[in-house]
């Protein structure tokens, strides 16, 4: 157990979830408060101290399956003696075999396993592991994260057609007639389908770790957390994991700028209560006593790069500072390719980025001639229209790769906006080791910014803006 762990400890800090060595104390006394043969028990209690944000749930929960893997030797749940269970030998390996049937009658058995049981039962545990030993094609001492076996599997269950044959089991005359007991019930099973689609990939990482050990198992199935995933290389499930970490982001760290806001030290100093103060102690001023500050909210305008790939990066940068306007006087939001165009009342109109994405694709937002970048004409446009509404208060935020299709840089013109603005920030969210590489010219820019910034993550976005505010 205290290997185990051990090894869970290890391979989330691996991940990147802070684990302090208290918490890896408290993790092991919660142990003494559960009972030790309930593995969902023992899940929740190390969980309730070592996962601090819903955001990490998901990796916490893949790790501890590897680290926890009910093994093979064992039965995989208390088994009912009322429950018929599968005859025959051991092919399956889970407590019953399927020799005897093929694949058809397999289905009509997981058909019905699905449709008596809300929650995985030993049946339909047995038919994941049955389907796993036909399908998945396992080869022993592979060092792989098993994601081609998963495919396999699934691919010979076909999720969406279960889920279809389980709604067709019922008739229309045993559904609501308004059809909404029909949508329910598809809900309900494609939810019970999705719940059996995790016991095939739990089978799987168990018989990946009976045959590799936890350790290596964990290295070829580390992900990063949503937070550590780049803009640039993410796929359409980290699309979507970001956008559900960007929302309640946002809500925190506004709510941390308004209360460092409001905490900022010291003012200027008010003398007269500084002397009136002194007179207690002889007219020697021992306490200066300084005004209350009220720091005045900064103008925001935000020009983001919405061409090729950067276009993800540019989409939840404008999510997250557009979230943050309650901390800024006033949020204005441009985008580029090679033209220039303000979306502040799109994304103010719209319900959500993907909304706003699509209605600045729709309406050819910031493209002027050909649609391929062209920073130095994007740039000569934002300043002929908007350059002179430029003040000192004004924060400029420039996001982009800097990749100007060897066009003319006009660095220049970012210097007449440093010299009218406040503060002129440029985010870039590729690697800086590729900076000023082939058309890359982010080192003319940097002479004209205030800063220039790495920004290829949620995790680096958060500490920008942390440091702006």
């Amino acid at each position: 157990m205290m290997s185990a762990i051990e090894g869970l400890i290890r391979e989330l800090r691996n991940v990147g979830i802070p684990i302090s060595v208290s918490e890896h104390i408290d993790a092991v006394r919660a142990l003494n408060h559960v009972a030790l043969e309930d593995r969902q028990a023992v899940k929740d209690a190390l969980g309730a101290v070592l996962v601090k944000t819903g955001e990490h749930e998901s990796a916490y929960s893949a790790v501890f399956d590897i680290f926890f893997s009910l093994h093979r030797d064992r039965p995989l749940d208390p088994v009912d003696e009322t429950t018929p269970a599968p005859t025959g030998g051991g092919r399956g390996g889970g407590g019953g075999s399927f020799d005897d049937l093929d694949d058809a009658a397999i289905r009509l058995l997981l058909l019905d396993a699905l449709d008596e049981a809300q929650q995985p039962s030993l049946l339909s545990r047995l038919i994941a592991a049955e389907l796993v030993t036909r399908h998945a094609g396992i080869q022993p001492g592979r060092a792989v994260a098993g994601t081609f076996y998963l495919f396999r599997t699934l691919r010979a269950v076909d999720p969406g057609r279960l889920a279809a044959e389980l709604v067709a089991r019922h008739t229309p005359a045993q559904l609501e007639p308004d059809g909404l007991g029909q949508r329910l019930l598809r809900d309900e099973y494609q939810h019970r389908v999705r719940d059996f689609e995790q016991e095939i990939e739990a089978e799987i990482r168990r018989r990946l770790v009976a045959d590799r050990g936890a350790e290596a198992v964990a290295k070829t199935l580390r992900r990063p957390l949503p937070e550590d995933v780049e803009f640039l290389t993410a796929s359409v499930e980290h699309i979507s994991q970001l956008r559900s970490v960007v929302t309640p982001m946002s809500r925190k760290l506004a709510a941390r700028l308004a209360q460092r806001r409001r905490h900022k030290r010291r003012g200027a100093l008010d003398f007269r209560r500084t002397v009136r103060r002194a007179m207690s102690t002889g007219g020697t001023p021992l306490e200066p006593v300084f005004r209350h500050p009220h720091p005045a909210k900064p103008d925001l305008f935000v020009l983001a790069d919405i061409s090729g790939s950067v276009a993800s990066f540019a989409a939840f940068t404008l999510q997250l500072t557009y979230a943050l306007r309650s901390e800024f006087s006033k949020v204005r939001s441009f985008v580029f390719v090679d033209g220039d165009d303000e979306v502040s009342s799109i994304l103010a109109e719209a319900d959500s980025i993907v909304e706003a994405t699509s209605r600045i694709n729709a309406e050819g937002c910031g493209v002027w001639l050909d649609g391929r970048s062209d920073y130095g004409n994007a740039l000569d446009t934002f300043w002929e229209r908007y350059g002179r509404q430029l003040k000192s208060r004004t924060t400029v935020i420039v996001l982009g790769d800097a990749r100007t299709n060897y066009h003319a840089s006009r660095a220049s013109v970012l210097g007449e906006m440093r010299r009218l603005a406040g503060n002129v920030y440029w985010l870039n969210p590729e690697p800086i080791t590729v900076w000023d590489t082939g058309d890359s010219v982010i080192g003319e820019y940097a002479r004209h910014c205030t800063g220039v910034f790495e920004c290829r993550n949620v995790r680096q976005l958060r500490a920008f803006v942390e440091e702006l505010a």
